[in-house]
């Protein structure tokens, strides 16, 4: 993932992903582009502090120590306010048509509920559900490296020659399983009552 972010350091905007967006610029007005491309880079620059700060949520010999509350703070704080806000705003001009838009956008809304849900019940001191909705929304967080893992595989292992899906389609189909999968097995782990195994000393 900081891979990937790197070409956007010098925040040019017709590198990488960047230059199959140029289309955004031809079509809207400065004001709208400007939103969008201010969005994207706040996307690129937080996503990873919630990767990162997520992933430390889960080591039980964290659990009751200030690092996992520092750690929480700082991902709830990336995801509420900046990385799944700003990636809304980007959902909304998804390529691959409405697929892409409708399965975006639900991801970015589904993303901030449950981690906001999550903050809300560690304050309320109900750590069960705390865990429970922090599970579902780490699954969602993690949907940064699924759909790329999922477009890996299936661009180099599956289809290498794009035969059976152009790229757009790929684009269209990656955009759900980049997620949807995560969700399903996150209900699977809190049925298995993991976020409960975490909870005890």
């Amino acid at each position: 993932m900081v891979n990937l972010s790197l070409p956007y350091i010098h925040l040019d905007t017709n590198v990488a992903f960047l230059r199959i967006k140029q289309w955004v610029f031809r079509r809207y007005d400065s004001s709208i582009s400007t939103i969008w491309i201010v969005a994207f880079f706040t996307h690129v620059a937080t996503s990873i502090f919630a990767v990162i700060a997520g992933f430390t949520q889960f080591f039980k010999a964290f659990l009751y120590k200030r690092t996992h509350r520092l750690m929480g703070k700082l991902y709830v704080f990336s995801v509420l306010l900046f990385t799944a806000t700003s990636g809304l705003i980007m959902s909304f001009f998804a390529n691959g048509g409405w697929t892409s838009v409708m399965a975006f956008t639900l991801l970015s809304v589904l993303w901030w509920f449950s981690t906001y849900k999550a903050f809300r019940c560690v304050i309320n001191k109900q750590y069960d559900q705390h865990g429970k909705w922090m599970i579902r929304s780490y699954a969602l967080t993690l949907s940064a490296i699924t759909l790329r893992l999922w477009k890996y595989a299936y661009a180099n292992y599956i289809d290498p020659d794009m035969e059976f899906l152009h790229p757009m389609d790929l684009y269209r189909v990656v955009a759900w399983v980049g997620w949807v999968p995560n969700l399903l097995f996150a209900e699977f782990l809190i049925k298995k009552k993991i976020h409960l195994r975490m909870l005890k000393k």
